[in-house]
């Protein structure tokens, strides 16, 4: 399995990276052996079907890097920091879920966990920090959009989030908010999701301005199947409905970044 796969833009380039760390659901089975058997079976917390809701992003001429590998083998939106191995919120390896419910039935090594950083971790931010250089080099400057979804804490359909406006330009995450609520969507700003390690990290960078967006699961998936202890199905009339409307909100957001008015430049 590749540690994520990566899907070259197609027609026109914009200089658009659209990331999405959290969608992947493989576990290498040395590591599905320490979860427990619930887990394993439930990943909960996971950005469930995003690359199928974001699939046209590419033909748009966006840039997309997906993570393969669940977040629970290494969470690719947390800083390698100690302890690396702990709170779901903080660590790169989280010991529990979101929630409180454990994941292991065996504790990782330390030699396991300094392993996971250095053969899943590292590779993939290498990865995308060779995309977001690329993309400087092509047009000088690059947006980054950290692809995300969720189920509790807050309760709205879309939260954008560029860490109280020091991760993103007001031109950006003005135009996507108003992208999203031309669709009919509710959109909240900084509300809990304020951006995580990754829209922090890049959107320091000069030249990269970056903005987490978080999508509500009932947004694009049936409620109903959202508290079994099971992945939900992709194949139900809500998600349809979505990916036709962020299709056309994505497509909306490729023009207007791919030629930005002057002073916002």
């Amino acid at each position: 399995m590749d540690l994520f796969n990566f899907h070259e833009p197609q027609g026109t380039e914009a200089p658009i990276v659209a990331n999405l760390p959290h969608s992947g659901m493989f576990v290498p089975g040395a590591i599905a052996a320490q979860f427990t058997p619930d887990h394993l079976r439930s990943l909960p917390n996971t950005d469930w079907h995003l690359d199928r809701l974001y699939a046209s992003l590419p033909k748009l001429g966006i840039t997309v890097l997906q993570a393969t590998h669940s977040r629970y083998v290494v969470d690719l939106n947390r800083q390698v920091k100690d302890p690396i191995f702990g709170d779901f919120w903080t660590a790169a390896i989280p010991e529990k879920t979101a929630f409180g419910q454990p994941i292991y039935q065996s504790i990782p090594s330390q030699s396991d966990i300094e392993g996971r950083v250095r053969d899943f971790y590292l590779p993939y931010h290498d990865r995308l920090a060779a995309i977001l250089q690329e993309k400087l080099d092509r047009f000088g400057r690059v947006y980054l959009l950290d692809l995300h979804s969720f189920m509790g804490l807050i309760t709205d359909q879309i939260c954008l989030g560029n860490r109280n406006g020091e991760t993103s330009s007001e031109f950006l995450i003005s135009i996507v908010e108003k992208s999203f609520l031309e669709a009919d969507y509710q959109v909240v700003r900084n509300k809990v999701f304020t951006g995580g390690y990754i829209t922090r990290h890049y959107g320091q960078l000069p030249g990269v301005e970056a903005l987490q967006i978080e999508v509500r699961y009932p947004v694009y998936l049936d409620n109903a199947q959202l508290e079994k202890s099971q992945p939900p199905d992709w194949r139900v009339p809500e998600f349809d409905a979505a990916k036709k409307k962020f299709d056309a909100i994505f497509g909306s957001l490729k023009t207007i970044l791919t030629n930005p008015p002057p002073t916002c430049l």
